[in-house]
C-alpha cells in the first residue's frame, strides 16, 4: 500500500508489513516510545500543510510519548539530531510548523467534575496543549463544568448535590421541586452539546483528530453500542470504561456513578477529509484493535466508524497488532518453523473447531492453513504436542529444594495472583528459602474512604485504650520499631478465631506505628491530634486527588502490612517481606524511567545479599499496559546484569509470570503448574482477609467486577479449559498423579537462564532509547 504522507510511508516501509486485508489501514511500530513519534512527527507535518486547521488530540496516559516527542521536536528544531531524525523518518519540509493559529476541540470530559481539579480533561488539555504546544485560547472549544448553564445560573453542586444525574428525566415527569430543576438543567446541557456541536461544524469540523481506544473498543466516550451517527452529547458509561477512569476518579464508587459529554462518532467523521487516527500499544488492546480493524462499520465495535474515512489510520504497536489476521499470518509464515508454532497452530485449531486434539484426524489438519505448514504434517504431529503439553505439566508438577526464592511484585498483590498455589507448595519444603520484595509502594491502590474509616477505626481503640502499646515507656522513641511480627500474628490469629472486631484493632496496631513512623509523634495526645489531622486533609481532598508525599507513605504501609499477613500464612516473616518503594512510583499521570542509583542499587543490594537461585518476576510484554509492571522489569534486568559482573549466574533462573493484566498462550509458556479447588480457596480467602483494602474493588480489572483473585482464578479455569482440548479431561480425572487428579485450573509461567531473560529485557528495554 502507498500512503500520501511521506511520514506515515516512512513508517510503514520501516514497519516491513508486507501485506495488509484490514476494512481501515494500519501501520505497526516496534515500541510505545516510538509509538509517539510517529503520531508527533505525523501531526507536525499534517500542521505544515494546515496551518489553520481544526485538532483534537486526546488525554490519559497513552499520549505521553506523542506530547514529549512534539515538544521536543519543536522546540529543538534546527537542532543537527532533529533534522537528521526529521529526515530520518520522512518529514522532508524544513520549515517549522506554527501551532498556534489552528483551532482546538476537546474531545470528552468526565461531567460534573470542577475544572481546577487536576484530574479533568479540560485541565489536561490546558497544561499538556494549549499551553504546552503554545495553542490560542481563543481558539478552542473546551468542555468545562464550571461554564456550562444551568436552572436559574445554579452552580451544579447545588443541581446535582450527590454528585449523580439520573437521565431517565429526560423521558419522566419530575416527582419534586429538586427533580424538576435538575430535569431542567438536564435539558440545558443537551441545548449546550448540540451548541457545541455546531460550534465544531461551523469550523467544517475535525481536521485532525488523534485518539485512544478503550477496553471495550471506545473512541472519545463512545463507548460499545454507541449509534454511528452520535454527535456530542450527556451520556452514561459502561463498566469498562468506568474500571478504566476509576483510578483518575478516585475509585469504581465514583465513576460508576459520574457522567461524561464527549464528542459523538458522527462528530469525528462529519468531515470526509478528516485525517483520524486511533493510536493503541500493548497485547492487552490486541483483541479490540482486531474488532475495530477487520470488520465493517457497527455499533459495536464503534471504531470502525472510521471506515468512513479514506484518511483514518491506526498507529499501533506490534503487541497490539497481535491478534491481526496479517500479524498470525506473518507470525506462521517467517523464519524457520518452530515447535512454539506447532503447538500454537494445533490449540488454536482445536480451540476453532471445539474438537479435542486426539479426535482431529489428518484432514482437519491439512485444511486449516497454519497446521498445513507443519512440517512432515501427520497424525503424530498432534501426538507430539501433546507430548509437549504434558512435559510442561510434569514441570509444573516437579518439586524443588535447597533454593532461595526471591519473588518480586511490581504491586503488592501481583506474586500472590501470578503464582501463588506453586509459591505455597514449594514452601512446604522446608530446604527452600524465601524473600518476597515489593518494588513500589502502591499507595494509590489505596482509597480515600477506606483510610478514612481505618483512622476513625484507629482513635477509637485508642479513645477506648485498647491499644496499650502506647503506654510502653519507650514507644514513642524506638519501642513502636519492634515486634511488627506481632501485628501480623495477632490479625491473623483473630481470622482463625473469627472476631473481626480484634482483626480490625489488630491492624490499628500497625497504622499506629505507621503514624510514629511518618510524623515522629511523641506522645498519645500528638497521636491523637495527627490521626485526627489527616483525616481532615483526607476528608478536604477531591476525588482522586494526588496524595501528600507523608499521605503517599500512610497509604504504602498499609499495603505493605497487607502483604505482611499474606507471607505469614505460610510461615513467613515480617523480614523475609521487603518493601524497596522504588522513586520512579510517584502517582503522576507520567512517570519517570527507573534510574540506577535511586531504583537498581537497591533491587542489586538484596541479590548481594540473598544470593537467590530462583528469581521471579512479572514479564508482561511492551513498555505499555501496567506501566509500573515493565519499569519494574527493567529496573530488576538492570540489577542482574550489574550481578552478573560479580558472580557466576550460569545456574540463575527466571521466573516470568503473567497475571490478571496479561495472559501467556499455552505455546509460550514452560511451565504449567496444576491448581486445585483448595489452592484457589487458600487464594481468595487470603486475599479477602489480608488485602483490607483492595476487597472491596476499588480499582478493579474491566475484565472483572469483583476482587482481583476471583479474576485470577477465572483465568486459572479458562487456561485449564484450553489444555483439557489437548490433552483430554480423561487425562486429569484419570490420571494416576492425585496432584493432577485435583486440578481445576492451571498457571502459565516461562522459566528463562539469566542470558535469555537479559536478552529478552534488552529487547523491551529499546523501547525507551531515545526517549526524550
Amino acid at each position: 500500500m502507498k500512503f500520501k504522507s511521506s511520514v506515515e510511508q516512512r513508517f510503514h516501509e520501516l514497519s516491513g508489513e508486507k501485506k495488509m486485508t484490514t476494512k481501515i489501514p494500519y501501520i505497526t511500530v516496534d515500541n510505545f516510545p516510538r509509538l509517539g513519534l510517529f503520531t508527533a512527527l505525523r501531526l507536525l507535518e499534517w500542521v505544515q500543510e494546515n496551518p489553520l486547521g481544526t485538532i483534537s488530540l486526546p488525554t490519559g496516559k497513552t499520549p505521553e510519548y506523542f506530547i514529549r516527542w512534539t515538544s521536543y521536536l519543536l522546540g529543538n528544531w534546527e537542532d543537527a539530531k532533529v533534522k537528521e531524525l526529521r529526515k530520518k523518518y520522512g518529514l522532508n519540509n524544513d520549515r517549522r510548523p506554527v501551532l498556534k493559529d489552528l483551532s482546538f476541540i476537546q474531545i470528552d470530559e468526565f461531567y460534573p467534575i470542577s475544572s481546577s481539579q487536576h484530574n479533568s480533561f479540560y485541565h489536561y488539555v490546558n497544561k499538556y496543549y494549549i499551553q504546552g504546544f503554545g495553542l490560542d485560547p481563543a481558539n478552542a472549544l473546551l468542555i468545562n463544568s464550571e461554564a456550562i448553564p444551568l436552572h436559574e445560573a445554579m452552580h451544579y453542586n447545588e443541581v446535582f448535590p450527590d454528585g449523580i444525574i439520573d437521565l431517565s428525566l429526560r423521558f419522566r415527569e419530575a416527582k419534586n421541586s429538586q427533580e424538576l430543576i435538575q430535569q431542567k438543567s438536564v435539558f440545558m446541557i443537551d441545548d449546550w452539546c448540540i451548541n457545541y456541536e455546531n460550534a465544531i461544524r461551523e469550523k467544517g469540523g475535525i481536521g485532525f483528530f488523534l485518539g485512544g481506544i478503550g477496553p471495550d473498543g471506545h473512541i472519545a466516550f463512545n463507548t460499545r453500542g454507541s449509534d454511528l451517527f452520535s454527535t456530542t452529547r450527556l451520556t452514561p458509561t459502561n463498566f469498562e470504561t468506568q474500571a478504566q477512569a476509576a483510578g483518575d476518579l478516585g475509585g469504581i464508587e465514583i465513576s460508576r456513578n459520574k457522567l461524561v459529554i464527549t464528542i459523538g462518532l458522527d462528530t469525528i467523521v462529519h468531515n470526509p477529509d478528516t485525517v483520524a487516527i486511533i493510536f493503541a500499544a500493548g497485547e492487552a488492546k490486541a483483541d479490540v484493535i482486531r474488532d475495530a480493524l477487520e470488520n465493517e462499520p457497527v455499533n459495536f465495535y464503534p471504531a470502525t466508524v472510521l471506515g468512513k474515512l479514506k484518511n483514518s489510520r491506526f498507529f499501533i504497536t506490534a503487541g497490539a497488532a497481535k491478534g491481526l489476521d496479517d500479524s498470525v499470518q506473518e507470525f506462521f509464515t517467517t523464519g524457520e518453523w518452530t515447535e512454539e508454532k506447532s503447538e500454537r497452530a494445533i490449540i488454536e485449531l482445536c480451540k476453532k473447531r471445539d474438537k479435542y486434539a486426539h479426535h482431529l484426524t489428518l484432514e482437519d489438519l491439512q485444511n486449516d492453513k497454519y497446521c498445513n505448514m507443519i512440517p512432515g504434517l501427520d497424525l503424530h504431529s498432534v501426538k507430539h504436542v501433546i507430548n509437549r503439553l504434558t512435559k510442561k505439566l510434569e514441570q509444573g508438577c516437579a518439586g524443588e529444594s535447597n533454593q532461595m526464592f526471591y519473588h518480586t511484585g511490581p504491586h503488592h498483590d501481583d506474586i500472590m495472583l501470578g503464582i501463588l498455589p506453586h509459591v505455597h507448595r514449594l514452601s512446604r519444603n522446608e530446604t527452600n528459602r524465601a524473600h518476597f520484595s515489593i518494588l513500589t509502594s502502591g499507595f494509590t491502590a489505596v482509597a480515600n474512604p477506606f483510610m478514612i474509616g481505618l483512622l476513625k477505626d484507629t482513635l477509637h481503640f485508642l479513645n477506648e485504650d485498647n491499644i496499650s502499646m502506647v503506654h510502653y515507656p519507650d514507644f514513642f522513641d524506638t519501642g513502636y520499631k519492634y515486634k511488627w511480627d506481632k501485628d501480623v500474628y495477632h490479625y491473623l490469629t483473630k481470622v482463625a478465631s473469627g472476631e473481626p472486631h480484634e482483626r480490625r484493632r489488630g491492624i490499628c496496631h500497625r497504622v499506629v506505628r505507621a503514624i510514629v513512623d511518618i510524623y515522629g509523634v511523641k506522645n498519645v495526645v500528638g497521636l491523637d491530634e495527627k490521626i485526627r489531622t489527616v483525616i481532615r486533609e483526607l476528608s478536604d481532598n477531591y476525588d482522586g486527588e494526588k496524595d501528600a508525599p507523608h499521605i503517599q507513605r500512610l497509604k504504602g504501609m498499609i499495603r505493605e502490612y497487607e502483604e505482611e499477613l499474606v507471607w505469614a500464612h505460610f510461615g513467613y516473616r515480617v523480614k523475609n517481606v521487603h518493601h524497596l518503594r522504588l522513586g520512579f512510583y510517584t502517582g503522576d499521570i507520567f512517570t519517570e524511567q527507573p534510574n540506577r542509583e535511586r531504583d537498581v542499587l537497591p533491587i542489586l543490594d538484596q541479590l548481594r545479599k540473598l544470593k537467590p537461585t530462583v528469581i521471579s518476576l512479572a514479564m508482561d510484554p511492551e513498555g505499555s499496559g501496567p506501566d509500573t509492571h515493565y519499569k519494574v522489569l527493567q529496573a530488576i534486568a538492570e540489577a542482574v546484569r550489574l550481578w552478573g559482573r560479580e558472580t557466576d549466574l550460569s545456574d540463575l533462573r527466571i521466573w516470568g509470570y503473567r497475571n490478571v493484566w496479561f495472559r501467556y498462550h499455552a505455546s509460550e509458556a514452560n511451565v504449567i503448574v496444576p491448581v486445585s479447588l483448595n489452592a484457589m480457596a487458600v487464594m481468595d480467602t487470603s486475599f479477602t482477609n489480608c488485602y483490607l483494602s483492595q476487597v472491596d474493588a476499588s480499582f478493579p480489572s474491566y475484565m472483572h467486577d469483583g476482587k482481583f483473585s476471583e479474576l485470577a482464578i477465572r483465568i486459572w479455569v479458562d487456561q485449564l479449559k484450553e489444555i483439557q482440548l489437548i490433552l483430554g479431561k480423561d487425562y486429569f480425572y484419570q490420571n494416576p498423579s492425585p496432584r493432577i487428579r485435583t486440578t481445576h485450573g492451571l498457571i502459565f509461567f516461562r522459566e528463562l537462564g539469566t542470558e535469555e531473560f537479559l536478552k529478552e529485557a534488552r529487547e523491551l528495554e529499546k523501547s525507551v532509547e531515545g526517549v526524550v
